[in-house]
């Protein structure tokens, strides 16, 4: 690589650590969090804006726009209305009485038998998959809801785990379909291994509709050799980051191929790539090789980014497509991926 590419491609990686950076440091978040410890014992009433979540809480419960989020370090509970604000603070069960009463008052509806879970990446929030989401609820098919999880604050086991609880508490559900970018799509696999397999003819759990893969790390990703490294601190890219640079061997045992029509779509730049410190075609983040997986029943590269894709209208479509039929442009060029 010449040095003057090298020397732009170090940039973009560094400032791809530094927006990762942008996320609060683990000692500032702990300190908030530690604040707010006195709501465990006491639920308490009061509507407070937030920002939702972003990397220090967890989904529990999501009710179409309403969610019960956990405080990665207290443990305690809070409800949000869809808006962000904070209604009631406390224990799990008690925002769950709260949302139930809130549901009865307000005639708030139930999600429909057919729920897609959209679940965002590395770094992200949900606002992430706001474009997408609201795409998909243009289609009466099905219910949407987007899961917040602390991506930089935990293992991808971990998030696994709050995904089980978000899917647990999906009263009324008889299909699951999943629409996840980048770490999503390794956390549904591990949910998968740990959660829905092992739980055999469960008649009690949805069964599993389709899935949509959004620029996958399916392979361990090239540039986490060159990101991961400058984490020196490790509250940039936080445990699930070292796990797809330094853990990949433990890590890839435990993702399942999803038992379930699944599609992928990668971002390339015509065979191009973007970014010289990943080999081949690439997103500038994941290369189109990185994305894919056996078993796979349809593929796409799209000109995209990486960080963006979730906002375009081509990727929407064919998302929506591939949910409704199993394909993304129609059944004669479905380009499936082998053993």
């Amino acid at each position: 690589m010449p040095g003057a590419a090298r020397r732009v491609a170090l940039l973009l990686t560094l400032a791809l650590a530094a927006r990762g950076a942008g996320a609060q440091p683990v000692d500032e978040g702990r300190q908030r969090a530690e604040r707010q410890a006195s709501f465990d014992s006491t639920p308490m009433d009061f509507s407070t804006p937030t920002l939702g979540g972003k990397q220090f809480w967890a989904d529990q419960l999501v009710l179409h726009d309403w969610r019960i989020q956990r405080n990665v370090f207290t443990g305690h509970s809070r409800l949000l209305d869809p808006r962000d604000r904070r209604v009631v603070s406390g224990g799990f069960d008690d925002c769950r009485d709260r949302l139930a009463s809130i549901r009865e008052a307000d005639g708030l509806p139930a999600v429909r038998p057919r729920t897609v879970v959209l679940l965002h990446g590395l770094w992200r929030s949900r606002g992430a998959m706001q474009k997408l989401q609201e795409r998909l609820r243009e289609n009466d098919a099905w219910s949407v809801i987007s899961v917040e999880y602390p991506s930089t604050r935990a293992t991808v086991g971990d998030h696994a785990r709050g995904l089980q609880q978000v899917i647990d508490n999906l009263d009324g559900v008889e299909q699951v379909d999943f629409v996840c970018h980048s770490l999503g799509n390794l956390v549904v696999r591990r949910w998968l291994t740990d959660f829905y397999l092992p739980s055999g003819d469960d008649a009690e759990r949805p069964r599993l509709g389709r899935m949509v893969m959004l620029g996958p790390p399916n392979h361990p990703p090239a540039i986490a050799r060159t990101v991961i490294p400058l984490d020196v601190t490790r509250q940039v890219y936080g445990p699930s980051g070292r796990e797809l640079y330094s853990g990949w061997d433990k890590l890839a045992p435990t993702l399942a191929v999803p038992p379930m029509e699944f599609g992928i779509l990668a971002g390339g730049n015509e065979g191009g790539g973007r970014n010289p410190l990943i080999p081949g075609d690439d997103d500038l983040v994941v290369s189109v090789n990185e994305t894919r997986l056996a078993g796979a029943a349809d593929f796409r590269v799209l000109p995209v980014l990486h960080t963006l894709m979730m906002r375009d209208p081509t990727l929407h479509q064919m998302t929506e497509s591939f949910l409704l039929n199993g394909w993304f442009e129609s059944a004669d060029a479905r380009q499936p991926i082998g053993p």
